[in-house]
């Protein structure tokens, strides 16, 4: 007997209409054609605006239906917006895989900003390092996230030792508030976002040297964006995460930094580190020649880096201007652009 449920066209992320690929929110909402092949015994019907999947077995469809919804639209909708959107343009046959790996990255990365006791982080990695033990030893756990990311590592034979980097990353972040240099940062930003572009090759199935070299650079250089975007969440929670070697360079002192007094020397540590970011995403895609046409569209984030860096420039690297807190609504436009060009 056949079980059918129903999901909105707002529950799913991607639409498809003649060719042309939109997604919730964006440019329109059309008819939907929107295929998960590996939901086995069934089929996809359109409905103006509905999804009918029909499905034997209803225990077995409620969790995948529920975990792949919640990996598409929930942590990386809600907490990663860019890399959201750059996942959407992901060819089918990687982008659910993509989505849990984005949506495990971002449950790893959140345990920070949610606890106030690193041995309550400790213990929340470590749940999350059992997780990826039970996954390889082919034992599926019932959280969504995890559902979703055994199903990608069966698919891709994923690598075990980058997703425990990203564990690693953030558990060696736990117990300090910043970085002693920008080399540290530099090393961070490698463990905790350059392992994602090596897992998203993998979904790809991208052996590259020269993809690997520029997944590295282009980690580095959304890293330490990242770090930069980060500055005015974490002053308010009376966090300095900037690189200490730079700021002793300029002789900015924490309390410039945590009363957001953006003067002349601390404008010159932002350039600094911004220039860092801006040399990694410069070699990122001076590769672009060498890295396979598939792997382009991985790398569309540096889009995004690249948005924000030049955002920031025209602030004269103010990293607390109000502007810089606002989403670029041009983004999605030029994502679509370099994905139909194949540049990143």
């Amino acid at each position: 007997m056949f079980y059918s449920c129903t999901l909105t066209i707002d529950q799913l992320p991607m639409m498809r209409l003649s060719g042309f690929e939109s997604w919730s929110g964006g440019f329109g909402r059309l008819y939907l054609e929107e295929v998960y092949p590996y939901l086995d015994g069934g089929r996809v019907e359109n409905h103006f605006g509905k999804l009918t999947l029909s499905r034997p077995d209803r225990d077995l469809n409620d969790r995948i239906i529920g975990s792949l919804v919640y990996c598409e639209q929930q942590p990386p909708k809600q907490f990663d917006h860019e890399n959201f959107l750059c996942t959407l343009l992901l060819p089918h046959d990687c982008r659910t895989s993509a989505f849990a790996i984005r949506a495990f990255n971002i449950e790893v990365a959140r345990v920070q900003d949610q606890i106030s006791d690193p041995r309550i982080g400790q213990m929340r990695l470590k749940f999350w390092e059992d997780v990826i033990e039970s996954i390889f030893q082919n034992k599926a756990h019932k959280h969504p996230v995890a559902l979703e990311l055994h199903r990608a590592s069966k698919k891709h034979k994923l690598s075990k030792r980058y997703l425990k980097r990203l564990i690693t990353a953030r558990s060696n972040q736990l117990n300090v508030s910043g970085f002693p240099d920008l080399e540290a940062m530099e090393v961070y930003s490698e463990g905790s976002v350059s392992s994602v572009y090596y897992l998203l090759l993998e979904t790809a199935g991208v052996e590259n040297v020269h993809a690997d070299h520029a997944a590295s650079h282009l980690g580095k250089a959304q890293g330490i964006s990242n770090i930069l975007r980060s500055v005015f969440y974490n002053i308010q929670q009376s966090v300095v995460s900037l690189p200490q070697d730079v700021l002793l360079k300029h002789s900015v002192s924490h309390e410039t930094v945590l009363r957001a007094e953006c003067n002349k020397a601390l404008m010159e540590v932002f350039f600094d580190i911004a220039n860092r970011a801006k040399q990694h995403l410069a070699k990122a895609r001076s590769l672009s020649k060498q890295v396979p046409k598939p792997a382009h569209i991985l790398f569309l984030p540096a889009t995004a880096v690249d948005s924000y860096l030049e955002r920031l420039r025209r602030t004269n690297f103010n990293a607390f201007d109000p502007s810089l807190q606002q989403r670029n609504t041009l983004l999605p436009l030029f994502l679509y652009w370099n994905k139909f060009t194949s540049k990143y």
